[in-house]
């Protein structure tokens, strides 16, 4: 037996739960340390770094899969230690208003939590649907779980936004205590007695991780897909860090308006995503690349876009500009996740999850560099320019990026075949 459409739905959920803490992290609690308590943009972006940087083992929780182990185990298990980062991570920010130096402490320890148990619960999450979904129905489920985590990230933001006003720390810890503690219940029911209701799925071939590793990035379809991964994900998350900040400092936006400003973000993300799914895999309009090409294009101009609104200050359309930029967003990564769940069974046998592991870790890796980079520019810019055109500078370069990213892809995708034949079962 393989997953059926409730299970995989069922999974969806454990996806939407790890968005849902998640984002709390990168978007109320950045904004928090930036605006309220005056911290350099460079701590909530070395902090989202350092938990980017632990999930470079994402390979080895891949490996771990494919070589045998039970899986709900650590998807749970994951989920646990990123349910406690969480509150952590919150419990950090308060303690951080009276002593820098033990709510720095309590930070990173949080962060490194957030960062195992997205790595352990998220790659064995997708190693789980990689091995055991039937190949037809293998792109429906990257697209059913991938919207249900951005629907996650967009209710998340956009709730937590709307009771944050007025802002207290009590009332940060409740609502995240409530956040979190739904997540982890409703990963253990969703989960629960999925894996047994599957066929055993074939193991790989024992060998040390670093011999699996190597064979997997020898594959150059594998390995060029990495690369572009990297330089794309950079793009994407250069602004994760600095959005917020800049709709407070410059559009003087409140705590609760700028997280509700991220979960509009997600929402057009949903959109985007939705969108493509619909008429890539139903009405099989358009090839991957040329999905691709256009979300990059799109998020680009949405960027100088951005920019340029900084120049009117309070008042300007920003919310508009911003789901622009999510909708380009999510089409550009339903086409790459398109392409991920076809390539992963590609290659040597039962290695899905090694290969899922390491795109993993590449959008991991560039998602902290890309964080990190784009929070230090913003902190380098603003001593010798004002707010508004500092942080206009780095969305501009971030755009540069997003059009990098379009001429990469089209060098390395097939253009000719749409993305309905290019993913299984379509």
């Amino acid at each position: 037996m393989t997953l059926s459409w409730l299970s995989i739905v069922r999974l969806g959920l454990v996806q939407m739960a790890l968005g849902a803490v998640v984002v709390l992290t990168t978007s109320t609690l950045n904004r928090l340390m930036v605006v309220e308590l005056a911290l350099p943009a460079v701590l909530p972006g070395l902090l989202v770094a350092l938990h980017y940087g632990i999930q470079i083992t994402r390979p080895n929780w891949g490996f771990r899969s494919d070589t045998g182990g039970n899986r709900t185990v650590w998807i749970i298990g994951g989920m646990a230690a990123l349910a406690l980062g969480g509150m952590l991570a919150a419990l950090g920010v308060v303690v951080l208003q009276s002593s820098f130096g033990a709510g720095l402490a309590i930070s990173v320890l949080a962060y490194a939590l957030i960062g195992l148990g997205v790595g352990a619960s998220g790659t064995s999450l997708l190693a789980l649907l990689a091995t055991a979904t039937a190949p037809h129905r293998r792109a429906a489920a990257a697209t059913i779980t991938w919207l249900m985590m951005i629907f996650g990230i967009a209710m998340t933001a956009g709730v937590v936004g709307s009771f944050l006003d007025p802002y207290t720390p009590a009332l940060l810890l409740r609502i995240v205590g409530i956040v979190t503690g739904t997540a982890l219940v409703l990963t253990v029911l969703a989960v629960w007695g999925i894996e047994r209701g599957v066929d055993a799925q074939p193991e790989a071939e024992k060998m040390p991780f670093r011999q699996g590793l190597a064979e997997i990035w020898a594959e150059p379809k594998a390995r060029n897909f990495t690369l572009f991964v990297f330089l794309s994900m950079t793009a994407y998350f250069m602004q994760e860090l600095i959005l917020e900040p800049y709709a407070g400092l410059v559009f003087a936006f409140t705590p609760g308006e700028s997280t509700t400003l991220s979960g509009a973000q997600n929402g057009g993300v949903f959109l985007g995503m939705l969108t493509v799914g619909i008429a890539a895999t139903g009405l099989r309009f358009g090839s991957l690349r040329n999905w691709v090409v256009a979300g990059c294009i799109g998020s680009a101009a949405s960027l100088v876009a951005i920019a340029n609104l900084g120049s009117l200050g309070a008042g300007a359309p920003l919310m508009p500009a911003t789901v622009a930029l999510g909708f380009f967003n999510g089409m550009f990564a339903v086409a790459a996740i398109g392409s991920m769940m076809a390539l992963a069974g590609e290659g040597r046998d039962a290695r899905e999850g090694t290969r899922m592991g390491l795109w993993g870790a590449a959008q991991a890796i560039a998602a902290g560099f890309g964080g990190l980079v784009g929070a230090a520019a913003v902190d380098v810019m603003r001593g010798s320019l004002p707010d508004a055109p500092a942080f206009g500078a780095v969305f501009l370069f971030e755009a540069a990026l997003f059009l990098a990213a379009a001429l990469m892809a089209m060098r390395i995708m097939q253009g000719r075949a749409p993305m309905a034949q290019m993913v299984p079962g379509e």
